[in-house]
């Protein structure tokens, strides 16, 4: 029996590296060095919480195959997760874990001299939120001849468009956030700790749906209360809900580390007339978006269907109203590119992914009915089907 399921067949992996390859020659790169998680996990299908020590994949423009580098006792995950030969499974020492001067970059400096790429034009991630100035600084002092360069993220905008088995995970994962915030419907009450809610919600999302189970989220559950609606990533408290107020909960479905976030907001008791109407607004705009998402259009159009709406009720939001999702790991479950606002240009395709995170925040209170999405030909397809209104608990 196998103990573990690998995500993709090798063909899938093979077709990623050769498409990276195209990308890094018209960048200009003979090598990437990816530390961000989930662009290692996409090239590799390496899988495991060794995130907090340096690691990354490495990839020569004419390479058979990327090379994973980390710490000695993740080589066996390596091993368990990829198809990579042992000869591209590269285990750095274990003393050098946390040590106060040397650096595990001092090896990976290294391995590149050794496999004669001293020289190469190189690739980083210098967004990444894994890849310390430490990291950085220790590679360029190993690799005094090689010459550097961000590569902007350049496996983030290969990762844009999903193969039709990773959008069978997405909808997997829109399945599980689905029957979480039905669970969160039936356990939020008056008078329920804040912490309970919570733990029925990552209940579900790990025990997942028949046939799919869940895996952990790259951010965990949101749920501000009250005023704190007003401001959209707090999470929760072990007070108990009140009798009247709004609460919004901000979770993702994941599947095999392929996520599907969702927002919804509920009102404890009768809820004001204002708020009905600004649920309503918000739906309305979130739909006007979604009748965009079409191949062709851009990213841009789709924020401005988006704010057509709001400008047509006297409102307005500023910061961009949503981002590309799919493969993803903490702390974040975008994959920083492309974004919906004003000025992204990017062209949508068919299979690309996105979060239409459709929240306003006011100065007292807030609200948002966000939907995750697949751009597709008659416009966004939606991954969950959890009610699209204002949740009413009483």
């Amino acid at each position: 029996m196998e103990i573990f399921d690998k995500l993709f067949p090798p063909e899938e992996y093979a077709r990623r590296t050769r498409e990276v390859q195209q990308r890094m020659r018209k960048a200009g790169f003979d090598l990437i060095v990816c530390q961000d998680p989930a662009n290692m996990c996409w090239l590799t299908g390496f899988d495991g919480w060794s995130f907090y020590v340096p690691q990354c994949v490495v990839l020569h423009v004419d390479a058979a195959n990327p090379i994973w580098f980390g710490r000695a006792q993740d080589a066996k995950s390596a091993r368990i997760t990829t198809y990579l030969p042992d000869g591209d499974i590269f285990p750095f020492s274990e003393r050098l874990v946390q040590h106060q001067v040397e650096h595990p970059y001092d090896e990976l400096a290294q391995l590149i001299r050794d496999r004669g790429w001293g020289r190469a034009r190189i690739g980083v991630e210098m967004d990444a939120h894994y890849y310390t100035a430490r990291c950085h600084q220790h590679l360029v002092a190993g690799l005094p001849e090689a010459r550097f360069d961000n590569n902007r993220d350049l496996v983030n905008w290969a990762r844009l468009v999903k193969s039709p088995a990773e959008l069978a995970l997405m909808r997997e994962a829109g399945q599980i956030c689905t029957a979480a915030i039905e669970r969160a419907t039936g356990v939020m009450r008056p008078g329920v700790p804040q912490q309970d809610v919570i733990a029925a919600v990552l209940d579900t999302l790990t025990r997942g749906v028949p046939g799919a189970g869940g895996d952990y989220a790259a951010i965990v559950p949101l749920m501000p209360v009250g005023e704190g609606t007003s401001t959209p990533h707090l999470t929760w408290t072990d007070k108990p809900l009140p009798d009247n107020a709004l609460a919004m909960l901000e979770i993702a479905g994941v599947r095999r580390r392929y996520h599907a976030p969702l927002t919804r907001t509920f009102h404890i008791g009768p809820p004001p007339q204002e708020i009905r109407d600004l649920a309503k607004i918000i739906v309305e705009g979130v739909d006007a978006g979604l009748e965009m998402a079409r191949p062709g259009n851009t990213a841009e159009q789709v924020e401005a269907a988006w704010q057509a709406v709001l400008r047509k009720h006297g409102m307005r939001k500023d910061s961009r109203v949503g981002y590309p999702i799919g493969l993803a790991y903490p702390p974040d479950w975008g994959e920083r590119t492309a974004s919906l606002r004003p000025g992204d240009k990017t062209v949508l395709e068919e299979g690309m992914c996105f979060h239409i995170q459709s929240g306003l925040w006011l100065q007292d209170y807030g609200a948002a009915i966000s939907e995750s999405f697949v751009v597709g030909a008659s416009g966004g397809e939606r991954l969950c089907d959890a009610p699209r209104d204002l949740i009413v608990v009483s």
